[in-house]
C-alpha cells in the first residue's frame, strides 16, 4: 500500500509538472499570458467541512466524465480495498415500521391506487380479458391442481420454499399466455427479454443520519474534530433481490406524471416524506464487508436495458406473524414495492452513465407485481432523482413517485378437477394493463448524456490490455469473492497486551495497528504490481518493464 507521504510527494511533483507546461505555453504564445479583464481564483473556505465537500464534488465530477458504465461502477469501490460497511436491504426481510424507512432512503411519495395512465386502458384491457379468460382460467386451474409436484421430503423443504416453487411455475405460464394471446395487437410483447430468477442489485448513499457512536466518540476525542463530532454520517445502503420474472425492452416506459424532472419541488407540491434519520440496524437490517454492486438483471451492453414488469416474491408474509405483534403486511408490501422497484430503476439509470452522484436527466419508469399466485399487489414507479447522500438529502427537491394498490385476491378457491371459483376480474385487470403499457423511443432526448459515444462499455474499449484489465477488475468486484488473504483483524489478545495494556514492548511492530496505518482505507489500487518472468518481456530478459501496467479508470473523452 502507497504511504501518505509518497502520495503527497508524487501530488506535488504533479503540480509542478503543470506549472511547468504552462509556463512553457506562455513562453511559446505571450498573448495567452494577459486577458482583458483579470481572472481571480475563487476564494475557498479552508474550514473542514468545506475542503470535504470539494473533495467529495471533485469525485463526483470524476465519476461523471469517465467513459464507460463499468468504469463508473468500479470508481464508486476505488476508495475501499476491502468494500464498504453496507446494510443489507433484501426481498426476504422487511421488520415492523418498514414503510418510513423505505419512504425515506428511496426518497419516494406513496399514493393509493394506480395512476391514470392504466385508467386510459382499462376499457381495451376489458375486451381483451373476455377474449382471454378462459385461457387464463385453464393456466391457473391446470398450474395448481392439474398435476403433482416433487418436492422431496416433508422435512426437506419449508412451507416458503414451497410457495415458490408453486408461484414460479404460475407465473412463467401466465406470463406465456399474456405474451402469446396479446403480442398480435401489442408488438412491443414480442421484442421483450424475460429473465428468470434474476440478480437485482443496486448501492447507493443515504445521508442525513446522525453518526455511529463509535465515530462520535473517535471524533470528540480529537481536539480539532469535535466540534464536527455530530455531522451526519453517510450510510451505504445495498439492495439485494431475486424476483420471479423480469421483463425487459429496448425502449423506456412512459412516464406515469407529466413533470420534467427539473421542475419537481416536494415543498411546492405540498408531498410529505417521512423522516426516518436512523441508522437501519435499530430495525434489524445487519451490515456486511462487501464490495458495491448495482446490476439490474444483466451486463452491460444488453440491448434490452429497460425495465418493463418485475414479478416479486412474498414468502416473507409466512414469518411475519413470529416476529411482528401487530399485523401490518399492508405497510410491508408497500416498502417491498418501493425497495424493489427504487433498486431496479436505479440500476438502470447506471447502465444510462448515471449514479448515486449523478442525477438523472431524464424520469424513468418501471412497473412491479408482488404476488404469492392467490394474493396480488400491483406498483407503478418513476425515478426522477438518485441524489440521496448527506450533501444533497436535505437540499434536493426532487423526489420519487410510487403508485400502489392494497392486496387483492385472485381467486376464491380450485376444485379437485382444477375449476376456478371467485376469480377477480380487477386483478386480471390489472396484469393486462401492465402488459398492455407500451414503451416507446424518446424523441430528442440523450439517453446517455454522460457516456461517451465511443467507449459506451469496456468491450468498446480498442486497447486491448486495457479492456481485459478493466473487464477483470469490474467482474472481480460484481461476483464479490473474498480476497486471496483476509481482511485485517484485531484480535483480542492483541487488543489486550498491545493496545489496552502495553505489556509487548520489546516485540516488532509488523501489524498495521502498529505501524499507524488504516487498512479499511485503502484503496483499490494499492497493491503489488504483478511481475513479468524474463523469458517473456517483449524486449528481452533484462528489458523493462519489470511489472504488468495498470488501466484503472481514468477521465478520457
Amino acid at each position: 500500500m502507497l504511504s501518505q507521504s509518497f502520495r503527497r510527494n508524487l501530488q506535488l511533483m504533479l503540480r509542478s509538472t503543470n506549472r511547468l507546461s504552462l509556463s512553457m505555453r506562455a513562453l511559446a504564445n505571450p498573448s495567452e499570458e494577459y486577458t482583458a479583464q483579470p481572472q481571480y481564483p475563487a476564494i475557498e473556505d479552508p474550514s473542514f467541512r468545506s475542503k470535504k465537500k470539494r473533495e467529495a464534488a471533485e469525485w463526483h465530477e470524476r465519476i461523471q466524465q469517465l467513459s464507460s458504465v463499468e468504469e463508473k461502477l468500479f470508481e464508486i469501490n476505488m476508495p475501499k480495498y476491502y468494500g464498504y460497511k453496507a446494510h443489507i436491504i433484501t426481498d426476504q426481510k422487511f421488520p415492523y415500521n418498514v414503510l418510513p424507512l423505505a419512504q425515506y432512503a428511496t426518497r419516494t411519495h406513496l399514493q393509493e391506487n394506480l395512476p391514470e395512465t392504466y385508467g386510459k386502458l382499462g376499457e381495451e384491457a376489458k375486451k381483451l380479458l373476455e377474449e382471454i379468460r378462459g385461457n387464463l382460467e385453464d393456466v391457473i386451474g391446470f398450474e395448481l391442481t392439474g398435476y403433482s409436484r416433487s418436492y422431496g421430503s416433508i422435512e426437506e423443504i419449508s412451507p416458503e420454499e414451497k410457495e415458490e416453487i408453486v408461484t414460479s411455475s404460475l407465473l412463467t405460464a401466465l406470463n406465456r399466455a399474456l405474451i402469446n394471446s396479446l403480442s398480435k395487437k401489442y408488438t412491443h410483447l414480442n421484442e421483450v427479454e424475460t429473465d428468470f430468477d434474476p440478480r437485482h442489485e443496486s448501492f447507493w448513499f443515504l445521508g442525513g443520519i446522525p453518526p455511529p457512536s463509535l465515530v462520535k466518540k473517535i471524533k470528540e476525542g480529537v481536539e480539532w474534530q469535535k466540534e464536527y463530532a455530530n455531522d451526519p454520517y453517510d450510510r451505504k445502503i445495498q439492495y439485494l433481490g431475486k424476483p420471479y420474472i423480469a421483463l425487459r425492452h429496448k425502449h423506456p416506459l412512459d412516464v406515469f406524471a407529466e413533470n420534467n424532472v427539473d421542475n419537481l419541488d416536494a415543498k411546492r407540491d405540498g408531498v410529505e416524506i417521512p423522516e426516518f434519520r436512523f441508522d437501519p440496524i435499530t430495525l434489524g437490517y445487519n451490515t456486511e464487508q462487501r464490495h458495491a454492486t448495482t446490476i439490474p438483471g444483466f451486463w452491460p451492453g444488453d440491448q434490452h436495458e429497460f425495465g418493463l414488469v418485475s414479478f416479486q416474491r412474498r414468502s416473507h408474509a409466512h414469518l411475519r406473524p413470529s416476529y411482528c405483534a401487530i399485523d401490518d403486511l399492508q405497510e410491508a408490501l408497500h416498502a417491498q414495492g418501493i425497495f424493489s422497484s427504487y433498486a431496479w430503476t436505479l440500476g438502470q439509470a447506471c447502465y444510462q452513465g448515471f449514479s448515486t452522484f449523478n442525477d438523472l436527466t431524464y424520469p424513468l419508469a418501471t412497473q412491479t407485481v408482488i404476488t404469492d399466485g392467490k394474493m396480488w399487489s400491483f406498483y407503478a414507479y418513476q425515478l426522477n432523482t438518485t441524489l440521496l447522500h448527506s450533501d444533497q438529502v436535505d437540499v434536493n427537491p426532487r423526489y420519487n413517485q410510487c403508485w400502489g394498490t392494497k392486496e387483492l385476491q385472485l381467486y376464491e378457491h380450485v376444485d379437485e378437477n382444477g375449476k376456478v371459483h371467485g376469480m377477480n376480474d380487477e386483478v386480471l385487470l390489472h396484469l393486462i394493463s401492465f402488459y398492455m403499457n407500451t414503451p416507446y423511443i424518446r424523441e430528442g432526448v440523450d439517453l446517455k448524456p454522460y457516456l461517451c459515444k465511443t467507449e459506451t462499455r469496456v468491450a468498446d474499449i480498442l486497447d486491448e490490455k486495457r479492456r481485459v484489465f478493466m473487464e477483470e477488475k469490474y467482474k472481480h468486484v460484481a461476483a464479490n469473492r473474498p480476497r486471496h488473504r483476509p481482511e485485517p483483524e484485531l484480535y483480542q489478545w492483541e487488543k489486550i497486551y498491545k493496545v489496552d495494556n502495553k505489556t509487548r514492548q520489546m516485540e516488532p511492530k509488523r501489524r498495521p495497528f502498529e505501524l499507524g496505518q488504516n487498512m479499511y482505507k485503502r484503496r483499490m489500487d494499492e497493491h503489488a504490481l504483478k511481475y513479468i518472468p524474463r523469458k517473456v518481456r517483449p524486449d528481452g530478459p533484462k528489458s523493462k518493464p519489470r511489472f504488468e501496467a495498470t488501466y484503472y479508470p481514468n477521465v478520457r473523452r
